[in-house]
């Protein structure tokens, strides 16, 4: 998925403005009727490149081995960290003429159920705050991806994706493009990707784009078997994704803003493949 340092995608931008830049430099040296506009063109040409070679950047990191851990698929600050439960999830098309059908102008509509089994991630379902632990319960950590930031996104933990759904917005029409840092956002354009442990374990990647960057780019599909740390995919800019495990088997391991920890203003800052951010309950003996 990479060369020379950076993601798929990033060679052809990087090297033609590279090449460009230099071209006009020293085009200019010789040929320069501009006035001195063609050097500046140049170096325009130069610092775009850069700019690209930085946002398609993709560091080789050493990755955990630590059994049973599930590492951070992005790069970011953790927004929050939150045990939430399942009370809804998207129609079928027989239950889209339901009276029960509910619509808010946010999110779109909803069936006012979970799954038969939420913890199998189906379909998008609707999640809301837990206030008293459930069987059914899932933590979520949404970690905020700056523009600045490392872009490339990596699997968890070693897995097989057995779903991914891409949904252009709310319900079906395109938007809204909240910022990413904002809590409604989770229903910008996003791709939900389900991944299956060798045990039938699953957990929820939710890949969301911002309000500048409005392109996923999965790298992977359905069927294909990836080990922890490994690139499935990346989002271009200013972006966020979400992760969604079962309650019963995992507990958070980071920090998030809405911590207040005054050590972590912004959440705990993460990094890909690298910081771990939920681990295992040790079984009750």
């Amino acid at each position: 998925m990479k060369l020379g340092g950076l993601a798929q995608g990033g060679h052809a931008p990087v090297g033609t403005f590279l090449l460009a830049g230099i071209a006009i430099l020293v085009g200019g040296i010789y040929l320069d009727s501009l006035y001195g506009l063609m050097p500046l063109a140049g170096v325009l040409c130069l610092m775009i490149s850069a700019f690209f070679a930085n946002f398609w950047r993709d560091p080789d990191r050493p990755i955990p081995q630590e059994a049973g851990i599930l590492v951070s698929p992005a790069d970011g600050h953790v927004m929050f960290a939150r045990r939430e439960r399942a009370t809804g999830r998207r129609p079928s098309k027989e239950e889209r003429e339901s009276p029960s059908i509910e619509t808010d102008v946010h999110t779109g509509d909803w069936f006012p159920q979970s799954c038969e089994t939420p913890l199998d991630f189906t379909t998008e379902q609707r999640f809301e705050p837990a206030d008293t632990p459930g069987p059914d319960d899932v933590w979520r950590v949404a970690i905020f991806m700056s523009p600045l930031d490392v872009h490339v996104n990596r699997v968890p933990f070693d897995s097989t994706i057995v779903a991914m759904e891409h949904r252009t917005g709310k319900g079906r029409r395109r938007g809204p493009f909240a910022p990413a840092f904002r809590k409604e956002s989770e229903y910008n354009e996003r791709v939900r990707t389900v991944l299956e442990g060798e045990d039938g374990g699953r957990i929820e990647v939710m890949q969301i784009s911002g309000a500048l960057a409005r392109t996923i780019v999965p790298w992977t599909g359905v069927g294909d078997t990836l080990r922890r740390g490994e690139r499935y995919g990346m989002i271009r800019l200013g972006s966020r994704v979400d992760v969604r495990v079962p309650a019963s088997l995992y507990a958070p391991n980071v920090i998030s803003a809405e911590d207040e920890d005054p050590a972590y203003p912004k959440g705990q800052f993460i990094k890909a493949g690298l910081d771990i951010i939920f681990k295992p309950i040790p079984d009750e003996e």
